[in-house]
This record gives structure tokens, C-alpha cells and sequence, in this order.
């Protein structure tokens, strides 16, 4: 363990005879403590210097809240008495790793952290567990997973920039930069011999992690940027106030006045916070994070998508396949024999690997809206003819692709015959009734009889349809959750994510080669605990082809380049430069098709064919490439979006034009040899010492160029 012994002014409650510290590295991290104080998480040479003596884990109990009152989660007189008793470092090929053990002698409260930092990221995994080796009940109201300082006194928060990202339903990823003053304004809190009162926060609601707010943001600073990631598909809470030291930013899952929630443990009982990663990376004058090009935002996104690697890297060398689906802007969940045929002969002479039938597979045509009757997941007979839908799985196995199929496995409809063969404790539930949301119920995952139900459909269909992808969708919020086995509904919810978690890993376990797509009406569940156990994250239900560019664009920044699954929809009313501009949109990431292939013209399928050879080329460098936005991070109405991904010297800029006119700009950067890729030119390139210079063509247009950094080279047009 490597130790080491530092002096500190930071709490003048403490002389300076009992302010000897320890301190361990963890990755560009420090994990530190004193006799006198808990465990804190600093960096240097980042936001993260300094600042105030923050706990780590603060810890709210329905007996005792805080130390010194506010309305931000800290200074908690729990987490304040938390003291170090032993640490164990682990060093490993990929990771190092300590286990920090901390106890509160009052209420007999043992909190084990464990912190791990990934080789190769500036970026620290936290997650503690908290155990009562009390005699009594102990009841948790709010738990921080990780509680950090930044700054080192007021005047450096003037300087700093939050960024964060709004999403919702079909507007995924719509990020902005605002000073960190307009939600921490000035108080002079020196003058007033106090910390602040008051707090900024960001919240989710429900079991829709990233339906109003993505779980990813950062704050900048002149010297460096810290972001961070909660990884959980429930609720979370991030948290900013402030004292006369600096920030304090707090990372929680669940917390008692936002999402109603509370963990009673009994002697001996344990609870598991959500996991938590931070970054922290130094450089540049950051504060002006949303401005052209900016590094350290990069910087960020290069350090994450590493972390978010090392999460996936017990699947490194999965199959990536390129995946048609026949819902966005086609059958829209009313398959049937003769309009799935057409599509499967077309997908299949492009090469494709996955065919996916999507939603209505299991509802009659009769019914209509099928909304409230799905939960049983049996094949409707009167939709395919001749042969079933066992004929159009077979066809696609002929075609030499794999069979996708759709499911909403949490879900069952008001009207399903399931409601009444499932016991009603299977079911969420809140003040002795059912949680009934848009004429829908909410299976609770912990329930044997709820995972028995779904185990028999899974493996049903694997084995009937010779099923090998399968695309699970989410489309409502249950809300708190359920008091079932529960203390609180924000505690059922937790533990039906985390038990819903574990069948998704269950069931590939048990059918070898499954892969599995996750969405939640889009992206509304684009967390890092489903993440790193599914394959593909659909990014949006956007069916607007004007609209898509700017959730494509942004979406690497939270998801892995080769996870974000960005629709292209080619129809046959399209322009061919609106056919290119979808296809494009497609390319920005896992390239996943759907559209009316038997009815486009000879050109649009000539360019379609030319976007699957080029995302054929491509898809298994998307493993290792790097995004960045030469632009900045597009906001939702931009007329001018740019994505880019790099490995090594070599470079994709995937680029979109919504204005009406032509556009002349520059993309900065030292680019060599660029060329317009995939099917259209038209465009012109021009090298200078400013960077790529581009003329477009009127109206929506979008390219691929392809670059090299370093040198300027011929520039083709």
C-alpha cells in the first residue's frame, strides 16, 4: 500500500497536530483520511484539487439527517463519524483496486468502498456497501454513492462551466454548457462563517434513467474537467452546493425526498449503493466547454469510452452484426406474411446479419391497437399465413442472416389473460393496488412466479423461432416503484432493476450466442448498468430524418460508439440526398437499417448497399475508435453538426448540413488526404492552415470524410 503523509488547513476545527493524513493512490486519483475525519477522493491538477473535506459517503438515517443543516445532501452526521479501519489494495492486469473499510461507532454502521481504477483511464468505479452491525434496526434514507469537493474557495466556481445534457422521447442528447454561477450564485460565504444553504440538482424520475436527463455531465475549469456516470437503471440524484471552500458534488442513486425512498436493515443486513464512475482529466482553458473543438471535452469522452470498454471487456470480441428491423417508418408493429417476405429477400441480398421482426408478431390483426393485451407472447396465428411465423423465421435463416424478435418482457397489458394467471404480488404495487400506467402493469422481476413466466417465453421462442437477437423495449414509467418486500417504493424499484439486470445475464447464459438489444421507447434507459451486459443500444424513436443528426452526433458521449444503434430509413419518397442524409445518420455509429427495401429505386438501393459495404469496413474499428466533435456538441436546432471518430491517424467525420442554402465552414484540425465517402460527392474540400474548409450544396445534405491527421495532403472533392 502506498502511504503518505500530508498537512492540511481545511477544517480549522482541527489543530494541526491531528491533521496527519494517509493516503492511497487510486488510478490519478487519491483516496485520503485521518484519525479525525473519513475517507475523501481528490485529484490533483484538476477541479478536484482541494476544495472541501467532503466525505465520501454521506449517510442519511430516518433518525439522524444532518450535522450542520441545508438542503443539499452533505455534511451528514452519519457519514461525518465514519472512520477508516482497514484498507486492502489489488492490483491486477487491468484494474487496481481498494477496498476502503470505514465504521461509525454510534450507530454500529460498517461501510466497505470499493474503488477501482482501470488501466489506461483517468477514470475511478465507486460503490460501497453498507452493513449494520448494530444491534437494532438502522433505516437509510439517502445514500451517497460518492461525494466530492472541487475548487478551493468561492472564486473558483466563477470560473467553472456545468454541462449536462436534457433528453426526453425523440429530442435524445440535447446538450448545454451554462456557468456553474447561474445554479451556484455568489454569497460570500466567508463573510457569513458558514457553508451554503442551498443546492443545485439533477434528478431522474422513475425507472427511466435517462428520460429526462442523461446520467452523464461534467463541470469545467481552467485547469481540467471532472465528469461523471452513474450507472443505474433506477433513479439517481446528483447534487451541488457549495461552502467558502468550493463545490461539493454529490452522486446518489435513490434518495428519500426525490424519490420516496428508504432501506430499513436489521441486524446483520446489508445494502449496496449504485455504482458510480468519475473522471477527471487536466488541461486547457475548459470553461468555455461548449466553443469549437474544445480538448478536454474530448479528453473526456476519450477517458470514458475507455471506462466504458473495460465494463464491456468480458465481451471484446462479440460479433458485432449489422441488424435490419422492420418498425421505424415501415410496418410500425403490424407485421404479416406478405409485408415481412419482400423485406427479408431485400435485407438478405444486402448481406445483412439480423433480420428483427419487431412489435405486433404476438397480437391479431383484429384487435387493432394491441397495446393492452401483450404479456402472454404467443405467435398470432391470423397475422402470417401459410406456415406461420416459423416460415418467415426460416426464410430469414435461408436469406443467411439470424432471427431478431421483439419483446417488452416487463410488461403486461390491462387486458392480457396473463394479468390473471400471474399471482398479484408478481406485480408492482403501491397502497394495496396494482401500478396501472397507460392501461399497462409492471412485472416485479424479484417475483419467482414474474422470472418463471418469462424464462418459459424466452426459452419458447429460442427454441421454436431459432431466435438469436432479441430487441427488449421498455415504453412506460412505473413511477416510485412498489412496496412489496420493500421499505420504501424507490427501494422495490432498485431491487426489481438490479433483479431484471440479472435474468438479461441469465438468459444469455443459458442460450449461448443470444445477443441482445436494449431500448426503452428509444433511448430512455441508456444506463451503464444494462449497458454492460446488452449489445446494442437503439438511440432514438426519431422518424424525422431532419431531426435524428443531433441525438447520432451526441450520443458516443454516453454510449460506446459501437453500441449506439442509429436508425437509417431510407423511403422511397426521398431525394437521393435525403436518402444519403439517413444513411449517414446510420453511419454515425452501429449502422441499424429499416425502411421499405422493395420498393426503393435502383439509385437508393445502389446507396444503401454502398453505406452496408462502408459500415462493413468500418464496424470492427468502431471497437477502438475514438469520438470527438470538431464542432462542439451539437445543440438540438444547429444547422451545421459534425461527429467524429479516430484510431490512430486516421479519422471518419460523419457531417450534416440542415440549412437551406449551402454552407461554407471549417472544420478545424490538421487533415490530410480527406475524401468524400460512401456513394455522393458534390461537396467541395479545401485544406488550409484553419483546417478543412467545406462547401455544401443547398438544402439537407450530409456526408462521410474520410481523413488523415498530420500534413496536408490532396484534399478530394
Amino acid at each position: 500500500m502506498n502511504t503518505a503523509a500530508t498537512s492540511t488547513s481545511e477544517d480549522a476545527a482541527l489543530s494541526a497536530a491531528t491533521q496527519t493524513e494517509s493516503a492511497v493512490e487510486i488510478g490519478r486519483f487519491l483516496a485520503s483520511w485521518s484519525p479525525q475525519r473519513p475517507l475523501r477522493l481528490h485529484s490533483e491538477g484538476t477541479p478536484l484539487t482541494g476544495g472541501p473535506g467532503a466525505s465520501l459517503v454521506e449517510i442519511f438515517t430516518a433518525q439522524e439527517q444532518r450535522s450542520r443543516t441545508s438542503q443539499a445532501y452533505y455534511r451528514s452526521g452519519v457519514g461525518g463519524r465514519l472512520r477508516v479501519t482497514d484498507l486492502e489494495q489489488v492490483e491486477r492486469n487491468d484494474a487496481v483496486t481498494i477496498h476502503v473499510t470505514q465504521r461509525d461507532e454510534v450507530t454500529s454502521l460498517e461501510v466497505c468502498t470499493t474503488l477501482t481504477a482501470p488501466r489506461g483511464t483517468s477514470t475511478v468505479r465507486v460503490q460501497s456497501v453498507l452493513r449494520n452491525r448494530g444491534p437494532a434496526p438502522l433505516t437509510l434514507t439517502t445514500v451517497s454513492t460518492a461525494t466530492v469537493g472541487f475548487g478551493r474557495d468561492e472564486d473558483d466556481l466563477a470560473g467553472m462551466t456545468l454541462m449536462s445534457a436534457r433528453t426526453e422521447w425523440l429530442a435524445e442528447n440535447r446538450w448545454h454548457a451554462r456557468p456553474l454561477r447561474d445554479v451556484l450564485p455568489q454569497l460570500n460565504l466567508v463573510l457569513h462563517g458558514q457553508d451554503g444553504r442551498g443546492r443545485a440538482a439533477i434528478t431522474s424520475h422513475g425507472a427511466w434513467p435517462s428520460g429526462e436527463h442523461l446520467p452523464t455531465a461534467l463541470i469545467t475549469a481552467p485547469e481540467g474537467a471532472i465528469a461523471w456516470q452513474l450507472e443505474t437503471s433506477g433513479p439517481w440524484h446528483v447534487d451541488l452546493s457549495q461552502t467558502a471552500q468550493g463545490g461539493v458534488l454529490g452522486l446518489h442513486g435513490p434518495t428519500d425526498l426525490e424519490h420516496q425512498f428508504a432501506r430499513t436493515l436489521q441486524p446483520g443486513q446489508s445494502f449496496r449503493t449504485v455504482a458510480v464512475a468519475l473522471c477527471a482529466v487536466e488541461g486547457g482553458d475548459a470553461a468555455s466547454s461548449h466553443s469549437v473543438g474544445n480538448p478536454v471535452v474530448d479528453d473526456i469522452a476519450a477517458q470514458l469510452t475507455s471506462y466504458r470498454r473495460w465494463l464491456l471487456r468480458h465481451r471484446r470480441d462479440e460479433p458485432m452484426p449489422l441488424v435490419y428491423n422492420d418498425f421505424m417508418n415501415t410496418l410500425m408493429g403490424q407485421p404479416s406474411t406478405q409485408a415481412l417476405i419482400p423485406l427479408v429477400k431485400e435485407a438478405g441480398a444486402l448481406g445483412l446479419d439480423v433480420f428483427c421482426i419487431d412489435a405486433g408478431w404476438f397480437a391479431s390483426p383484429a384487435i387493432g391497437d394491441w397495446w393492452a393485451t401483450i404479456g402472454e407472447w404467443n405467435e398470432a396465428k391470423d397475422r402470417f399465413d401459410d406456415g406461420g411465423l416459423a416460415r418467415i423465421c426460416e426464410t430469414i435463416l435461408d436469406q443467411g442472416m439470424r432471427v431478431g424478435l421483439w419483446l417488452e418482457p416487463e410488461i403486461v397489458g390491462a387486458d392480457s389473460p396473463a394479468v390473471d394467471q400471474l399471482p398479484e404480488d408478481a406485480f408492482f404495487r403501491r397502497h394495496g393496488q396494482k401500478v396501472r400506467e397507460h392501461d399497462r402493469y409492471h412485472l416485479d422481476m424479484r417475483h419467482p412466479a414474474a422470472r418463471e413466466h418469462l424464462d418459459e417465453v424466452v426459452d419458447r421462442i429460442v427454441e421454436q423461432y431459432a431466435v438469436s437477437y432479441l430487441k427488449l423495449d421498455y415504453n412506460i414509467n412505473p413511477g416510485a416503484g412498489t412496496e412489496v418486500d420493500a421499505s420504501s417504493p424507490a427501494d422495490g424499484l432498485l431491487a426489481h432493476t438490479r433483479a431484471f439486470r440479472d435474468w438479461v445475464i441469465d438468459i444469455q447464459a443459458r442460450h449461448p450466442g443470444l445477443q441482445v438489444e436494449n431500448c426503452a421507447s428509444g433511448a430512455m434507459r441508456a444506463d451503464y448498468s444494462l449497458l454492460s451486459v446488452t449489445h446494442l443500444q437503439s438511440t432514438s424513436d426519431q422518424q424525422d430524418l431532419r431531426l435524428y443528426p443531433p441525438v447520432a452526433a451526441s450520443a458516443p458521449f454516453s454510449i460506446l460508439p459501437e453500441q449506439c444503434g442509429n436508425w437509417a430509413y431510407p423511403a422511397a419518397d426521398m431525394s437521393e440526398e435525403e436518402t444519403t442524409f439517413t444513411l449517414v445518420s446510420g453511419l454515425a455509429g452501429r449502422f441499424y437499417l429499416s425502411g421499405f427495401l422493395d420498393r426503393l429505386r435502383p439509385d437508393q438501393m445502389r446507396a444503401v448497399a454502398d453505406a452496408v459495404s462502408l459500415h462493413r469496413q468500418q464496424v470492427e474499428r468502431l471497437r477502438y475508435a475514438v469520438p470527438f466533435w470538431p464542432l462542439g456538441l451539437p445543440a438540438w436546432d444547429d444547422e451545421l453538426i459534425c461527429s467524429g471518430l479516430r484510431d490512430g491517424d486516421d479519422v471518419l467525420l460523419f457531417v450534416w448540413d440542415r440549412a437551406e442554402r449551402a454552407s461554407e465552414f471549417v472544420i478545424p484540425g490538421d487533415f490530410a488526404d480527406a475524401s468524400q465517402e460512401f456513394t455522393r460527392a458534390g461537396w467541395q474540400l479545401r485544406p488550409t492552415p484553419r483546417g478543412l474548409e467545406i462547401t455544401t450544396l443547398p438544402g439537407v445534405t450530409a456526408r462521410v470524410i474520410r481523413a488523415r491527421r498530420g500534413g496536408q495532403g490532396e484534399v478530394g472533392h
